[in-house]
């Protein structure tokens, strides 16, 4: 581990060229050709293995060490989130409608960043590095089809560890890394709800089957069916998001619908809300004598944290970035990640990284999502001495996979 940050801050303009490069001209979903070309180009000069995705714009490189060891994986996801910035900062996006609000550019910036730290310790590494680049992180589920396109048989053996990292542009102070062992991010699943009825004119709704008040009726039962039915220490989120119904003050509509997201902790909640919520949805139309099309659509599952693996990670964060920079987060986010499907197949963990401006409270700068967010670029050398110190240190314990 010595030297790596110092090496990390050597090379910290290039990484920021990068990294705004991708922020200035962000892509949305599975097609990033351009930040896949930005990726491949930084990637050129080192002695990896690359290959790019079928069904995604993803980039999977494998570095092979000099001497026989296992396989760990390090990911970096790479889209932007649908909304235009107002950051005003000099690198900005270029074009309304994309920012990178949420850090990824940073991340590909980093693994990047590692990828040249260990290419550099390439005879003396015992073992095999897969930098997965991913694509679609926000919806679009693209670690799952890089699984499926072979990102964990890139090496020619399954990896035995799997690390991620995601900075904070607020909350978490700049080079401060927070985890926790286990359940790390919620699973975030979909309630698509239209009760069925039967229109008519407002004055005589005896003469229809209003849907509207069934539909209210499903809103406030679904909140009521949370903290009756579920473990205030294996919690479940609903929230109705979206709710359409009408198009006049004296017309009954044929329809209502709603739809709602679903935030779950653990594999047994989720199961359980998902039987749950659909039960309810159906009693309720029935009791009104309507009618009612349910779908439950399945997110990203909980994403788990390995505790060996934890145990390891904040071991590695003093190593690398000194001690008192990892904090153990007392509770699990609600968001949810696509790095859980890696963590489904890998033990392995998921750390979050301050990148707060220095110049901000972390406590009220715009966190991420936000169209004013704004990451430091004092963070790139940070994590990406973490990605590389992670893999240095995986390595060198060798063995099987701690599952």
């Amino acid at each position: 581990m010595a030297g790596l940050r110092d090496e990390a801050a050597a090379i910290a303009a290039e990484l920021t060229e990068l990294r705004r490069s991708i922020h200035a001209d962000p892509e949305i979903g599975l097609e990033l050709p351009r930040t896949q070309r930005k990726v491949l180009d930084a990637l050129d000069p080192l002695p990896v293995e690359v290959s790019v995705g079928q069904r995604l714009s993803s980039v999977t490189a494998v570095l092979r060490g000099g001497r026989p060891g296992p396989t760990v994986l390090l990911r970096a996801d790479m889209d932007a989130l649908p909304l235009t910035e107002r950051s005003e900062v000099s690198y900005a996006a270029r074009q309304p409608g994309a920012m990178h609000a949420c850090g990824h550019d940073l991340h590909t910036a980093m693994l990047a960043g590692a990828a040249r730290l260990l290419s550099a310790r390439q005879p003396d590494l015992a073992g095999s590095v897969v930098f997965m680049f991913q694509p679609g992180e926000e919806g679009s589920g693209g670690a799952r089809l890089m699984i499926e396109e072979g990102v964990l048989d890139a090496a020619g053996a399954r990896p035995v560890a799997a690390y991620a990292l995601h900075v904070a542009s607020g909350l978490l102070p700049l080079g401060l890394v927070a985890s926790r062992a286990g359940t790390m991010l919620a699973a975030a699943d979909t309630l698509h709800v239209t009760v069925h009825g039967r229109g008519g004119h407002g004055s005589q709704p005896q003469h229809a089957a209003d849907p509207i008040p069934a539909a209210c009726e499903i809103v406030l039962a679904l909140q009521t069916m949370v903290t009756r039915q579920f473990d205030v220490f294996d919690p479940v989120v609903v929230t109705v998001g979206s709710f359409h119904a009408g198009t006049a003050d004296n017309v009954i509509p044929d329809d209502a619908q709603l739809h709602a997201t679903v935030r779950s902790f653990s594999p047994a909640s989720r199961t359980a809300i998902r039987t749950s919520a659909l039960r309810l949805v159906r009693d309720i139309a029935t009791a009104h004598g309507l009618t009612v099309t349910a779908d439950y659509e399945d997110g990203y599952p909980v994403t788990v944290n390995n505790d060996a693996e934890l145990a390891f990670a904040e071991q590695t964060v003093g190593d690398v970035l000194g001690a008192g920079q990892f904090v153990a987060a007392p509770n699990p986010i609600p968001g949810a990640e696509d790095f859980s499907y890696v963590l489904n197949e890998v033990p392995g963990a998921y750390l979050m990284l301050g990148a707060v401006p220095a110049s901000a409270d972390p406590l009220t700068a715009p966190f991420n999502h936000s169209a004013y967010a704004v990451f430091d670029d004092a963070a790139l050398p940070d994590g990406a001495a973490l990605y590389a110190g992670l893999a240095l240190g995986r390595l060198a314990r060798g063995g099987s996979r701690a599952d």
